[in-house]
């Protein structure tokens, strides 16, 4: 087996990301980790749902 390739999300590493979700949801925060199944650690979060809500979070694993 070959040594799988690390992601291109090391350029990245401590900057502000936002993401959308399944589900009409939409993440943003800081990119803190990550690991080789494609986890993401952001933190600073804030969670905007569908209907307009925000939530904010400390620290989410996606």
């Amino acid at each position: 087996m070959s040594k799988a390739h690390s992601p291109q999300l090391k350029k990245i590493m401590d900057n502000n990301l936002s993401l959308k979700l399944n589900g009409g949801r939409h993440v943003q925060g800081i990119l803190r980790g990550f690991d080789q199944f494609i986890n993401l650690v952001i933190d600073e979060c804030v969670e905007r749902a569908t209907r307009g809500q925000k939530h904010n979070t400390v620290m989410v694993v996606i």
